[in-house]
């Protein structure tokens, strides 16, 4: 799945510490969801948009 987290992090200066620190998960799982190797579960995802004031397909694509 390919996703925008990390540029639209980035637009608001934030570091993956600052991201996971909002979302409440560790800064590996930020890291591992921007670079496509995890996948955030549903709840995330939600959470992930509310944060970016998105909708979730606007985030995430499918490959």
């Amino acid at each position: 799945m390919n996703n925008r987290l990390k540029v639209l992090r980035a637009e608001r200066g934030w570091s993956q510490q600052d991201l996971a620190t909002r979302l409440e998960v560790s800064r590996q799982s930020v890291n591992a969801i921007e670079t496509g190797r995890y996948d955030p579960s549903l709840p995330l995802a939600f959470r992930i948009a509310d944060l970016f004031g998105m909708a979730i397909e606007d985030i995430f694509q499918r490959d």
